[in-house]
Formats: structure tokens, C-alpha cells, sequence
């Protein structure tokens, strides 16, 4: 019976086809891959690989050995990653939108949390159209949405404010008086979208603090809304969602200090994730 170190040996050398390489993914020493490769030779009884100054190649044993090994060895990786996914939770994929610059980078973090405490689980990023929620987790097959609270719809599951942020207004940046100027609507479009209208002069859009810096434009001012005025953002789901949407939920509220759900929120919360 081979060992599982002389098996990964054999299976990383097969595909690099260099020890240096090889050693470093294995994280050992050259000589030891190299010890490692001459005692499984000599249990088959032939050379693996021939080996010169210039190359490594698999002899035609070697070829035989990686075509009857390597389809297995698949298998039982597989296998273990299924079962220290169970472990942790079951295994998926999640698909979560966002419908800003800010909201992809904050998806990322809870993302990156979400799957060092649930290895099992992936999860695709989409961007969402403003104002969709419901109609957007459904037509878009969104398993979870980053978006203002409230979000629109009925059936949609609120996670709790993930942030709270100082409402701010994108105004046209030409506009000698804005005061009389309608609001866009957001319905069905993308924030740049939006902005490009509040650009052209059709109105304003309140916006939250940290769109100024992801979406700095000639054509567009912000102006501060009025004191105590506050953008919330949180996670929203369908009442069906797979099984990995609340972890991923609590992930989120973790990464940001929120013990509860409705949690206070924090000033400055979007600048602390693109330090972070």
C-alpha cells in the first residue's frame, strides 16, 4: 500500500515536473521530494520519472501509474472535503448581489469570514439593480442581497444593519440651485446609472457617505444631507434560501462587530473595510 505523502509526491511532481516547484506546494526540501520519489520507485520496481539537468518527464510506467492513481486520488480529496464540509455545516454555493462598488468589497470580506468557518461552502458575487429586492433575488436567482434597508418586496428575510452610514445627496455639479430639482428614481437601474442622470441634470439621489470616494465624477457633487440623516445597509433573503444563508448572515454580523441583529451600526464602517 503506497503512503499519502509518496502519492502527493508522485501526483504534484507528475504536474509540475520540477522538484523545486514541487517541494515548495509540499512545503518541504527538494531532497526530500527527491527521497520520497526514489522510495516509491523502488516499491514499484521501475523509474517514474527521468530526470536530467534540463527536464523531468514521467517515463511510460510513470504514465501508467498517474492514469490509474491520480482518478482515485480525486475521489477521496473530494470526499474528505465533502465530509469536513458536513462538519461545518453542509456544502453549497451561495450567489450574493450588491448594488454598489463599496458593497462588492464588503461581499468579499463576509465572504472570505463566511467560508474559513464553512469550507464546504462557495459563493459568486453578481451586481444587483437599485431598488429591486424581491423582484431582484428572484429574476437575478440571488440566494442574498446587500442593500439599503428597508428593502422592497415581500418575503425577504432582513438580516439586521450591517452599517450605518450619514446620508449624503449627488446632485448635478453645475447646478446653481438644487433645491427644486426631483429626486431620481432608482427602480431597475445600476448606481452609475443613476448618477449619470443626476449628472445630465435630471435630479438628485441620496446616496450614502462612502459613495463620494467609489464614485468620484466631474459631473456630479455631493452635498451633505441634513444632521442625523443615516443610510442603513444590511443583508436580505428569500424565505427559502439554502441552508447557508443565516451562517453566511452571522458572518457578516460578526466581521463587523454586531453580536445581535438591528445592532448599532458604525460611523466610518466602510473606510474601516478598505483598510482592512
Amino acid at each position: 500500500m503506497l503512503e499519502r505523502h509518496e502519492l502527493e509526491a508522485f501526483l504534484t511532481l507528475a504536474e509540475e515536473l520540477h522538484f523545486g516547484r514541487t517541494a515548495a506546494r509540499l512545503h518541504v526540501t527538494p531532497t526530500r521530494v527527491s527521497q520520497t520519489i526514489r522510495k516509491l520507485e523502488r516499491r514499484i520496481g521501475a523509474p517514474l520519472f527521468d530526470r536530467t539537468s534540463r527536464r523531468v518527464v514521467l517515463t511510460p510506467i510513470g504514465r501508467i501509474l498517474l492514469d490509474e492513481v491520480r482518478p482515485a486520488w480525486a475521489g477521496v480529496t473530494a470526499g474528505v472535503q465533502r465530509a469536513i464540509g458536513a462538519a461545518h455545516g453542509g456544502t453549497g454555493t451561495l450567489t450574493a448581489g450588491f448594488v454598489s462598488a463599496g458593497g462588492s468589497q464588503l461581499l468579499t470580506r463576509i465572504a472570505d469570514h463566511f467560508r474559513t468557518r464553512r469550507p464546504g461552502w462557495e459563493v459568486e458575487l453578481r451586481e444587483a439593480r437599485l431598488g429591486g429586492g424581491a423582484e431582484a433575488v428572484r429574476e437575478m436567482g440571488l440566494d442574498v442581497l446587500l442593500a439599503p434597508y428597508p428593502v422592497a418586496g415581500a418575503g425577504l428575510v432582513a438580516g439586521g444593519v450591517l452599517i450605518r452610514e450619514a446620508r449624503w445627496w449627488a446632485v448635478p455639479a453645475d447646478a446653481a440651485d438644487v433645491a427644486g430639482l426631483p429626486r431620481v428614481p432608482a427602480g431597475g437601474t445600476t448606481i452609475s446609472e443613476v448618477l449619470t442622470r443626476v449628472g445630465a441634470g435630471h435630479g438628485v439621489f441620496a446616496v450614502g457617505s462612502h459613495v463620494r470616494r467609489y464614485y468620484a465624477r466631474p459631473d456630479v457633487a455631493y452635498l451633505p444631507g441634513e444632521y442625523g440623516e443615516t443610510v442603513e445597509w444590511g443583508l436580505a433573503w428569500r424565505g427559502d434560501a439554502p441552508a447557508g444563508v443565516p451562517a453566511f448572515n452571522q458572518a457578516a454580523l460578526d466581521l463587523l462587530g454586531r453580536s445581535v441583529p438591528d445592532g448599532p451600526g458604525a460611523a466610518g464602517a466602510w473606510r474601516e473595510l478598505d483598510a482592512g
